[in-house]
């Protein structure tokens, strides 16, 4: 059988077993071994403990339940909510201040946990209902968050940055450092559009009453309060970036800071410890299934041929170098709308990656590229998969339909980036340059 036909049936396969509720890392496994016993019989086997022991033993990897543990830790000690309520004391009779804060603190807060998904829900259940509940506009509100909120993977440290550096061999310290000035102009755009849409119509982001704004004395409160929160994502990915620790070293600094801030704020209890342990082993255990899944899927579909199909259609269509691009981006944001951003980097960056760099592009600037696509292609309706993450924890009378009206304005933002960053691609490579040579 052809590889077309391979590839065709193999991705149809997937389909069909994700509809069944299958676990994703399962079903990839189990599809890629199908296809290969039909293929190759049961000696396709052998590479399975091979591949598998590949994909999880990187040194790299050991950055990422640590990273994971260091925002369960600020987020189940309860600091996450003192790092919102700053930003609300701080907003002062600004209009649309509160959902301005919001952008600032849920990228912070989806920068610690380093996945969309967490970081999403984690923003919503401490920022929605503050938001509804002073008569801001439900789709301002809900956008924010998700905008905010899905920064986890574009702001480092994060998790689909560090499984692209994984199979790729890219630098995690330039992917690090290549998602800072994308982010910095994202959030900016963000806060840009909120000021002017509540300039205009002021009632979508009432400023706080005058008997509501903070004193000078609760404002250093809630400063003190939360500096430490902010101090320690600061110096964890101020010393990845400037050479002074490895990522996991200071995953694992990040890790200790976040449990010494606990105990100095006397939010660290057993039960803390206990919750932000399970849930950090269970995102871990998600990751690295998925990671084997996903890594005996991949190197099935290029036994097959894949590589080699992949370059024939580039070769076939003459799109040139810039076509070749933008069609590999089109379809991870098809992907996108069906699977999670981790699947797809870990199918896609091996397969995309190498024929970016052969056509001349920096490794660094693609990954990147891919997690813009990411960031719009999961929250893109009617099937983003992170537009239900927020739907499960919003009040029950928020329907899809609002999520749908809510993201658009933020969408169009990330768009613009991604735009940006393809046309000028220093935005990207000019920090990881600057700082790593």
């Amino acid at each position: 059988m052809s590889i077309e036909f391979l590839t065709i049936f193999l991705f149809v396969a997937i389909l069909a077993v994700f509809a069944t509720g299958m676990p994703v890392a399962f079903g990839l496994g189990t599809v890629a071994m199908l296809f290969g016993t039909f293929t190759w019989g049961p000696q396709s086997y052998n590479i399975i403990a091979h591949t598998s022991f590949k994909a999880v033993s990187g040194f790299v990897l050991l950055a990422v339940p640590l990273f994971i543990f260091m925002g369960q830790i600020l987020s189940h000690s309860g600091i996450g909510e003192k790092m919102f309520h700053a930003m609300h004391v701080l907003a002062g009779r600004v209009k649309g201040g509160l959902a301005i804060g919001v952008i600032i603190v849920c990228s912070l807060m989806a920068a610690m946990v380093g996945i969309i998904g967490a970081g999403i829900m984690t923003a919503g259940s401490v920022a929605l209902k503050p938001m509804l509940e002073r008569g801001y506009n439900k789709y301002l509100a809900l956008g924010a968050i998700m905008a905010g909120g899905g920064m986890g993977i574009l702001i480092p440290p994060s998790v689909p940055m560090i499984l692209f550096s994984s199979v790729t061999n890219t630098s995690i310290g330039k992917m690090f450092a290549g998602g800072i000035i994308p982010g910095i102009i994202m959030i900016s755009l963000f806060i840009i559009y909120i000021a002017i849409r509540c300039h205009i119509n002021p009632d979508h982001g009432p400023a706080l009453k005058k008997a509501e704004v903070a004193d000078w004395q609760q404002k250093r409160m809630a400063i003190k309060n939360s500096f430490l929160a902010f101090a320690l994502i600061f110096l964890v990915l101020g010393s990845i970036l400037f050479g002074v620790a490895t990522p996991t070293e200071a995953a694992a600094v990040g890790a200790v800071g976040a449990s010494v801030i606990a105990m100095l704020q006397k939010r660290f209890t057993f039960a803390v410890l206990k919750d932000a342990s399970i849930q950090g082993m269970v995102l871990t255990g998600v990751c690295v299934w998925i990671l084997i899944g996903a890594s005996i899927f991949s190197d099935f579909h290029m036994l097959m041929g894949a590589g080699k199909l992949l370059t024939g259609i580039m070769a076939d269509l003459n799109l040139g170098p810039w076509g070749v691009i933008i069609f590999m981006q089109l379809t991870m944001m098809i992907m996108g709308t069906i699977m999670d951003e981790w699947i797809i980097v870990l199918i896609c960056a091996p397969l995309y990656t190498p024929i970016a760099v052969s056509l001349g592009f920096d490794p660094v600037w693609f990954g990147i590229l891919m997690i813009l696509n990411m960031e719009i292609a999961i929250q893109t309706p009617p099937y983003g998969f992170a537009l239900f993450y927020l739907k499960g924890i919003a009040p029950a009378d928020i329907t899809m339909m609002d999520l749908y009206k809510s993201i658009g304005p933020f969408l169009t933002i990330k768009v613009i980036v991604l735009i940006l960053c393809m046309a000028i691609p220093e935005l990207i490579t000019w920090l990881p340059n600057k700082l790593f040579g």
